[in-house]
């Protein structure tokens, strides 16, 4: 069992990796945000308190994502590695991963956390986030700038309106970079002192980061083989 922790400010590219991830190994793709947001629409007090956190843009106690992480991560679906994709964000939520993966986690690794950085320059993550829409209906993204709809506004495959996440305004975004510039980045030297850092320029075309990503992780894990496609004797 092998963990893979995605690294990288709002917009590297995190959630288009860590599908191709999936396809590659076949692990689960684990999303803090996915399950924050799901814990937000129980209707229980600590979905309430989730919610305003993230509307606001504000980054969730570490104490609460800790919590909803630990308790995902025993599911059985774990059993032969995961991606996690949007933590750890803090140095203690860090800590506190490399505490339970080897002391109080059903599934420990069997070899080196991998951590994937996805660096992208300031401007371009502007224009990533500004510009992000996506369908409500079928969950696709797309982005006004970069990789637009046919149809202004309007989804491809299922002509539903396209949405703009509310932390995807633009006050939001420099409140999102700026917590990220100030608690999350001091990760990348952590991880590199524990020499697990596999960093990577996210800003170059999809292709060729997962091209890339791949060729550092491969070492790492077994690919799985592709099924026979047919043939006798």
């Amino acid at each position: 069992m092998v963990p893979i922790l995605l690294l990288g400010v709002p917009g590297a590219g995190k959630g288009t990796q860590a599908k191709r991830l999936v396809a590659r190994y076949h692990i689960p793709h684990l999303s803090t945000g996915d399950m924050l947001r799901e814990i937000e629409t129980s209707g229980s007090a600590q979905g309430v308190q989730i919610g305003h956190d993230m509307h606001q843009g504000n980054l969730v106690p570490d104490t609460v994502v800790c919590q909803v992480v630990g308790k995902r991560l025993q599911r059985p679906d774990c059993r032969n590695g995961y991606i996690l994709d949007g933590f750890p964000r803090t140095l203690p939520q860090a800590e506190w991963l490399i505490g339970f993966l080897h002391n109080g986690a059903s599934f420990r690794p069997a070899g080196p956390i991998i951590v994937v950085y996805l660096t992208v320059g300031y401007n371009d993550l502007y224009r990533r986030l500004l510009g992000r829409r996506s369908c409500p209906e079928c969950g696709r993204i797309y982005n006004d700038f970069t990789q637009p709809p046919r149809q202004a506004g309007v989804c491809d495959l299922d002509q539903t309106a396209l949405v703009q996440r509310h932390d995807d305004d633009p006050a939001v975004i420099r409140e999102r970079l700026s917590a990220y510039e100030e608690r999350t980045l001091p990760l990348v030297q952590f991880f590199r002192s524990h020499g697990q850092l596999l960093e990577i320029n996210g800003a170059e075309p999809v292709n060729r980061v997962s091209e890339r990503m791949f060729a550092a992780i491969d070492p790492f894990i077994a690919v799985p083989a592709c099924p026979p496609t047919g043939g006798g004797q």
